[in-house]
């Protein structure tokens, strides 16, 4: 049955009847699917049944050559451990969620006399409230300026607001009521900053009513002006609220839709919280075969949540065979009730529906992007004289400023497009300033020494951004590596530099390779050159960065490593140390008087003050 020595039978007689999870492995020891089952023995014997088993479980099932399984007390465990187990080795025929980050929060303060609303990711260390999750920094930025233009609370960062003397630009446009300088009292400062809460809660009508209350008073009291800030606050919420509160929903509610064709998923979710629609995000799970949309659904939920609070509710697409152990699970994960829907009406049909709508459009759109690609690889092959269609290009450049702080970077495409966990960067060291041979060399065989202790997998082609210089070098690094089945292929800049000349040059060929005028292989080349360029350059840009802020402060005495840290977390970077005052620097803890003036002098003295 299979191709290995692997003996199915003789597992099968031992294997256990208790819930778990089953890992099976290739040849090679790598993971190739994970599975959960209700009953180990009963689901594993089901892939090795003639005439039952799928074409991609048929493909699958002649790589095995060895399963291992872990018993778990109840099949919620099994599922749970089954969908952090696909999050960490992200097998080939598993749906797998191509989607790492953190979600962006809005965040105020509770621990300032005068609270800061900003922009949030990461851990929720920090007292105060989070408001959130939306789809995207976009999403959070959109509404922090909304929120701005209504109710003028700060947004700017400690360091900025303890060192002002005069209010800022904000004030000016009346986007803040400059409390940094006190030209607004605590009490009104917290007006503004509960009415803030208020429509971030989604009591968007409640916070109406109050402002028309107060309006009304200050009317009857002859405070016109006063009266014409809170009608203009009204009618920009008013505008705000139609535009986006959800009718009919004031829970915390995902709308959750899939779409699935010629082996590409995407899905779309719509999160929906206090009432306000926050957004919408993409996804496009990495799947294998055709694989219809309820089980991408189902494998999409049980990953994305796994490390994210699920809502009350999950509005979603199609129905699914383990919904209710679904629901089982994220309540214990969310330690709140949540549900799972699929036949809704009226309002939240409508959600659903564009939801949907919004699915197959973009998965039209990404099927169009990929046919191109592939188009591109085809046009690849037949320009190179490839055998077979290439799957995997990587690209090197490199990038310094006379030879300092040189940063070369590795970008990797596959028949997707970019693969950004693949790329890598390296700090060249120990070479004579400038010279590009020896830093490619270095990074090639820095990158390609890791591919021999198998971290990596090898490229069909690699792309050098240079000439016949650096191509030889990376040719020298592979070879002393005994890499041997890699082709190397050098882009340098054609006539003025302009995209679409570059001259494509093989090591073994003296002159450049004649390319067919308007081939689709060169807008591929082009992208993977471009994106190598512009890693190396942001690398770069970050050393240089890195560099003059540890030489600016190493160059103060008596500022030693760890005051040096200090002082930089205390202030959020060099740019908020530069802003301090003399009081604020010896406020730090080891930091004396004469010490915080040499900080405060050099910065001063450096921008001509």
């Amino acid at each position: 049955m299979t191709e290995s020595d692997f003996d199915i039978k003789d597992f099968l007689k031992n294997l256990t009847k208790r819930p778990g999870i089953y890992k099976m492995l290739n040849d090679k020891g790598d993971i190739i699917y994970i599975g959960k089952a209700k009953n180990l023995k009963n689901r594993v014997s089901s892939y090795f049944r003639t005439g039952t088993a799928s074409p991609k479980q048929q493909a699958m099932v002649v790589k095995i050559a060895a399963i291992e399984v872990i018993v778990t007390h109840t099949e919620g465990e099994a599922l749970l451990l089954e969908s952090q187990q696909i999050k960490r080795f992200k097998p080939r025929y598993n749906i797998c969620l191509r989607d790492d980050k953190s979600y962006p929060y809005i965040f105020i303060s509770s621990y300032h006399d005068y609270p800061q609303i900003t922009f949030h990711r990461g851990a929720k260390k920090k007292q105060g409230k989070y408001f959130g999750p939306y789809p995207s920094a976009g999403a959070v930025k959109e509404t922090l300026k909304i929120l701005q233009k209504i109710f003028p609370v700060r947004q700017c960062d400690d360091s900025y607001f303890n060192n002002r003397t005069r209010p800022c630009l904000q004030y000016q446009i009346e986007r803040c009521t400059a409390p940094c300088v006190d030209y607004i009292d605590i009490a009104s400062y917290a007006e503004d900053l509960n009415n803030t809460v208020l429509f971030l809660e989604g009591k968007g009508n409640l916070l109406i009513d109050q402002l028309i209350d107060k309006m009304e008073s200050a009317s009857k009291n002859l405070e016109f002006e006063r009266a014409a800030v809170y009608r203009d606050q009204i009618t920009r919420l008013r505008t705000v609220l139609e535009k986006h509160f959800v009718h009919g929903e004031k829970g915390d509610v995902d709308i959750i839709a899939c779409a699935s064709k010629a082996g590409v998923a995407c899905v779309q979710v719509f999160f929906i919280r206090n009432g306000q629609n926050l957004g919408n995000k993409l996804f496009f799970p990495r799947i294998k075969g055709d694989t219809i949309a309820n089980s991408i659904l189902q494998a999409f939920i049980a990953q994305y949540y796994l490390e994210r609070q699920a809502p009350y509710e999950l509005i979603v697409s199609h129905a699914m065979e383990e919904s209710d152990l679904l629901a089982e699970m994220l309540t214990r994960q969310a330690k709140h009730s949540v549900s799972i829907a699929i036949n809704v009406r009226g309002e939240r049909l409508k959600w659903l529906q564009m939801a949907e709508m919004n699915a197959e459009n973009s998965l039209l759109s990404k099927l169009s992007d990929k046919q191109g690609i592939y188009a591109r690889y085809l046009s690849l092959q037949e320009e190179l004289g490839c055998v077979n269609l290439p799957n995997r290009l990587e690209c090197f450049d490199i990038s310094h400023t006379q030879g300092i702080q040189t940063v070369a970077s590795c970008v990797v495409f596959d028949r997707e497009g970019p693969l950004k966990s693949a790329y890598r960067r390296f700090n060249i060291e120990g070479i004579t300033p400038g010279d590009d041979y020896a830093a490619m060399y270095q990074a090639v065989h820095r990158r390609y020494k890791r591919l021999k202790k198998g971290e990596h997998q090898a490229p069909d082609i690699l792309f050098i951004d240079g000439g016949k210089g650096q191509i030889n070098e990376a040719q020298k690094a592979l070879d002393e590596l005994e890499v041997n089945n890699v082709m190397i292929v050098g882009v340098s800049k054609g006539p003025d530099r302009k995209a679409g000349m570059e001259k494509l040059i093989l090591v073994e060929q003296q002159q450049p390779l004649d390319i067919t005028p308007g081939a689709s292989a060169l807008l591929l080349i082009q992208h993977i050159r471009d994106e190598a360029h512009r890693f190396a350059i942001t690398g770069h840009r970050q050393r240089r960065a890195k560099v003059k802020k540890e030489s600016v402060l190493e160059s103060i005495v008596g500022l030693g490593p760890k005051r040096r840290q200090v002082l930089l977390k205390q202030f959020g970077g060099l740019q908020g140390v530069s802003n301090a005052g003399v009081d604020a620097l010896a406020g730090i803890n080891g930091i004396s008087r004469q010490l915080a003036q040499r900080i405060y002098d050099i910065f001063h003295h450096q921008d001509g003050h």
